[in-house]
């Protein structure tokens, strides 16, 4: 097997082998699936989000005039990002439906969202729990570990 090393001044590089470099390939290593922000969906991106196989999407239904919903949404965003799961070991995505805008009102109808904030979490397109109002980080934490 015949190496190529190549070396500057500055930096040395790792050498090649001789037929990666022939044939011009490079193998790469796949990272797990990182957890999306889906932020004012719309019902298109709410029906892709929710269902998703091998992920949850957890529901964000809010309104900007919504002070609990504001409390609410920095801490929902932080526990759902990577590299944290679900308690089954599932990755998160976070749909955040605005229930001001006409789509929100025809996604919040369709789930029976009566106060605000209401976070629902969905496993393939099937909700699977939910809660209402402004829970403290703990409380949050505790909602996406039973998922």
């Amino acid at each position: 097997m015949v190496y190529r090393s190549f070396k500057s001044s500055a930096l040395s590089f790792r050498p090649m082998r001789a037929s990666c470099l022939a044939s011009g390939t490079r193998s790469f290593h796949a990272s797990p699936p990182r957890g999306v922000l889906y932020a004012k969906a719309d019902q298109q991106t709410f029906t892709k989000a929710i269902n998703a196989k091998g992920r949850i999407a957890v529901v964000d239904f809010y309104a900007d005039w919504c002070g609990p919903c504001h409390q609410l949404a920095p801490v929902v965003e932080s526990l759902t990002n990577e590299p944290n799961k679900s308690g089954s070991g599932f990755p998160f995505d976070l749909v955040k439906v605005d229930t001001d805008s006409d789509e929100g009102q025809i996604i919040g109808a369709k789930y029976k969202i009566r106060a605000l904030p209401t976070v629902i979490a969905f496993r393939d397109g099937t909700p699977v729990s939910q809660f209402v109002g402004a829970l403290n980080e703990a409380g949050v934490r505790e909602f996406l570990n039973q998922l």
